[in-house]
């Protein structure tokens, strides 16, 4: 990978963040270090410390919690069962071409 940030930026406080963010990947910039939520394609979900990201989102995320939702259909009476599997990882690579959404931390 190449140009991965990394979490030796100089963090700013939280009222301030949001008017530094002048492009899309600013926002994930400025989530470095926080807990974040990244939806992938295939119904899974991620969250977890963000370490590392790149240009096309490949990230590294530590103490993450996977939730993958499976849906079962049942073909003779037509029935669908939802199920969903949870899973702790303590670090993670995440290939960006699997990323549909990436939520920064709640600044609340």
């Amino acid at each position: 990978m190449t140009d991965i940030a990394s979490t030796n930026t100089a963090a700013t406080g939280p009222a301030s963040s949001f008017s530094m963010v002048e492009e899309p990947l600013d926002l994930v910039r400025l989530s470095l270090d926080e807990r974040i939520y990244v939806k992938l394609r295939g119904d899974r979900e991620l969250r977890g410390r963000l370490h590392a990201y790149d240009q096309h989102l490949n990230m590294v995320l530590g103490e993450v919690e996977e939730t993958i939702t499976i849906v079962d259909v049942d073909e003779e009476s037509n029935t669908q069962s939802v199920r969903t599997v949870n899973r702790k990882v303590p670090m993670l690579f995440v290939r960006g071409d699997g990323v549909i959404l990436v939520s920064p931390p709640s600044r609340a």
